[in-house]
């Protein structure tokens, strides 16, 4: 794989093998592989990918991808590291769903949500629940953690226990209205899908990310206040018109 799809191909990956997949260097680029179960996924979905047996031990070498992340007071990381003395601790098990802090557009979304004042949160598309544990531990009350992914909910309320934070978590499709207000609200999901979930927001601000750099997300009733980028992807922050 050429390196400049590099950061596209992993994040399919993620969500075909979240229970985990491993990264070599190879002919000038990168190759990712898969095992087992998540193999015959990602098989599915690239019908050319090389296939071949594999070595004893591969049951846990996908633990060599997830690994721990320092974003300010934040440290996010797998319950099997260690996290430094200090440190606002989030442990997030990547079993079955989609983030484990290490991926740019959540680095880059918990880098803004950082500098907001505290206040109530809305993630939308919240995956394995990082976004939302972290605020929780920053000061936000009360959370609330959306997903159209049953098993992505179901793991938000696992990690949420796990690190003793208070999280409600709910199946609901922002496209579709009935979410709740919130002084702000994040959106670490597509570019198409943030700009349909838009209409239904009731957040007086709005953190987004999950899209390349070259990407503009187009926001009406909005007002562009802050953009961070991070290896060809980027995060944005915006205000409600008044």
């Amino acid at each position: 794989m050429l390196p400049d799809r590099a950061e596209e191909l992993r994040a399919r990956f993620v969500e075909l093998a979240p229970e985990g997949f491993e990264e070599t260097e190879a002919f000038g680029g990168i190759e990712l592989a898969a095992y087992g179960p998540a193999a015959d996924r990602v098989l599915a979905a690239f019908p050319d990918a090389f296939v071949t047996t594999v070595d004893e031990g591969w049951e846990d070498r996908w633990r060599a991808f997830h690994h721990s992340v320092a974003i300010g007071p934040l440290w996010i990381g797998p319950p099997w590291e260690q996290p430094p003395a200090g440190t606002t601790v989030v442990v997030v098990d990547p079993g079955r769903a989609f983030g484990t802090g290490a991926h740019p557009s959540t680095r880059l979304a918990l880098e803004l949500l950082l500098r907001e004042a505290r206040g109530s949160l809305l993630d939308i598309g919240c995956g394995s629940g990082v976004i939302s544990i972290a605020g929780s531990k920053l000061g936000f009350a009360p959370v609330v953690a959306v997903d159209v992914d049953e098993v992505a909910v179901e793991v938000t309320l696992e990690n949420a226990a796990a690190n003793g934070v208070a999280v409600d978590a709910r199946v609901a499709d922002a496209r579709d209205g009935g979410l709740p207000a919130a002084t702000l609200a994040v959106a670490n999901i597509s570019l198409e899908l943030v700009e349909a979930s838009v209409p239904a927001l009731q957040a007086r601000r709005l953190i987004t990310a999950g899209y390349l750099a070259t990407d503009r997300p187009s926001l009406p009733g909005f007002t562009h206040v802050r953009r961070l980028d991070r290896d060809g992807w980027a995060g944005d922050t915006f205000s409600r018109d008044r």
